[in-house]
């Protein structure tokens, strides 16, 4: 395999991180109907979709090709994919479940490929630059489209609350929640002023967005991630607890005082019902689950009789996978997340300080999802962040942004 075949590996890397904002779109190209509107057209979807497929098979390629570096956590995240496409294939919508399985699966080739070339001159550069650039544009079109109520049934249906291209405000605040993080750190470690710029960029906007989406959970699971970065980064352990402490703290009141104002009153209580329909689900099907997406096919079944009349998911990533995944999906879920928390934890010990830090922002922010997905489902994380970023956070302890002295 010709050497120069590698040379478009930043740049394809790049291209698949800045197409993230993009990702919510994909939920067009099914049959769910879901509560929200995308700005970016069906056809779009598409070929975005076609881009990345091609762009997986050329990573495919690129990943086999000698000399090979596998993941750390290669075999759990595998196992997760296939008991999801089992899943899928068992379930009871199993088009729309193959779908997204199989972006799903991108994810993972994707992870692969930040693992096997991040070192590669040029892209570990690419990858920061893309994170920076697509974020602080995603939020500035975030933060215009409230400040200009564009488009009008966007507004509309999310009640006045900052969406952009993400179709929920939730979505867009799981985004949020995994870049702010790392806009920070890269912000404080790196020595090109450029890229400083564009942090500071990403990181500011994207903090007026993360206002404007009113999203409590988006907005909890944001102070989960910085409470996460206090701990790990305090010299004492107290009183790392202690700040982390405070910023949750200052948070929760921040968003049951403020917040309530931009969400219907009836979201307050309609989880509980759903959270009773998805372990009745469970109890029906724990062994498979019934398929990605299965759940809103399931759900008037099962739905109490004071209950919300549809539900799209479980309203909690970890009900969700039990409900569609089953004990099989889930315990690949819980095995891919423990691995990477040993793989990492173990990558740290052994970096140097800026690396460290790096992998440790980049690790808060999936922390911090983890957090809001206890009460909601944001597939632009599950799909188009979690592996790739789980990948990101490894090669990061590694080897840090690739500037002069961090470079191998």
């Amino acid at each position: 395999m010709p050497a120069k075949w590698a040379r478009a590996m930043p740049a394809g890397l790049a291209f698949a991180q800045a197409c993230v904002p993009f990702f919510p779109a994909f939920i067009t190209l099914t049959t769910v109907t879901f509560p929200g509107i995308s700005v970016v057209p069906r056809g779009m979807a598409w070929g975005l979709l076609a881009a990345m497929g091609v762009l997986a098979l050329y990573a495919t390629v690129m990943v086999l090709v000698p000399p090979r570096r596998g993941s750390p956590i290669g075999i759990p995240m595998w196992s997760w994919v296939a008991a999801a496409l089992l899943a899928a294939l068992l379930g009871f919508n199993p088009r729309d479940g193959v779908l997204f399985i199989g972006i799903f699966a991108l994810g993972a080739i994707w992870h692969s490929a930040i693992v096997r070339y991040y070192a590669y001159p040029g892209a570990a550069r690419a990858i920061a630059w893309a994170f920076m650039a697509s974020g602080a544009l995603a939020s500035a079109a975030a933060i215009a489209m409230v400040l200009t109520r564009f488009p009008s049934a966007q507004y509309t249906i999310g009640n006045g609350r900052a969406i952009g291209t993400f179709v929920l405000p939730g979505e867009l605040a799981g985004y949020l929640i995994v870049l702010l993080p790392i806009a920070y750190a890269i912000a404080r470690i790196t020595r090109e002023r450029a890229l400083r710029i564009a942090a500071f960029a990403a990181l500011a906007l994207g903090l007026v967005a993360m206002g404007l989406s009113f999203s409590r959970t988006g907005w909890v699971g944001l102070a989960a991630a910085a409470a996460f970065l206090i701990v790990a980064r305090a010299r004492h352990a107290r009183q790392g607890l202690l700040w982390g402490a405070a910023v949750v703290g200052a948070v929760l009141a921040a968003v049951l005082l403020a917040f309530n104002m931009h969400h219907n009153p009836s979201e307050n209580y309609t989880r509980l019902s759903i959270w009773q329909a998805a372990i009745q689900i469970i109890d029906r099907f724990p062994l498979t689950g019934v398929g990605p997406f299965g759940f809103s096919k399931l759900y008037a079944a099962v739905r109490l009789p004071d209950g919300d009349a549809t539900a799209f998911h479980a309203h909690s990533v970890y009900l969700t996978f039990l409900a569609e995944l089953g004990i099989v999906g889930f315990g690949a879920f819980v095995w891919t997340w423990w691995s990477f928390a040993i793989a990492l934890r173990d990558a740290v010990r052994e970096a140097s300080a800026d690396a460290a830090f790096l992998a440790l922002a980049i690790a808060a922010g999936l922390m911090g999802t983890l957090v809001q997905g206890l009460i909601d489902v944001v597939s632009v994380v599950i799909f188009g962040l979690w592996l790739p970023t789980l990948a990101y956070a490894l090669v990061a302890a590694r080897h840090g942004l690739m500037e002069g002295a961090d470079a191998p």
